[in-house]
């Protein structure tokens, strides 16, 4: 189900505040397969990692999600995807997970 901007920023903040470790040690991006990005690219741990991944309404609202998080600290950088790509992931960075 597509979340708006707000509701996706609230349920990642409420996920990083949980977890405790501050958002310089977590990593953001968009994508449109946030389980290859996140479990095969990056290398996180699906059973022992801290992940999330929502989607988006709308690309636009994908960006403007990862935006906030790059501006609060997070790793990652803006530009990536294409115009379908509406699902947003984040998580901590750990000696096992590729940048």
């Amino acid at each position: 189900m597509a979340m708006t901007t707000q509701e996706i920023i609230h349920d990642f903040d409420s996920h990083m505040k949980q977890e405790g470790n501050g958002y310089r040690n977590w990593y953001v991006g968009i994508t449109s397969d946030p389980r290859a990005r996140l479990f095969d690219e990056h290398q996180v741990s699906e059973t022992n990692g801290w992940w999330i991944f929502r989607t988006a309404t709308t690309t636009d609202s994908a960006r403007a999600v990862e935006d906030h998080f790059l501006a609060l600290g997070c790793d990652g950088g803006p530009g990536g995807g294409d115009t379908r790509t509406r699902c947003v992931y984040a998580y901590r960075k750990t000696f096992n997970t590729a940048p």
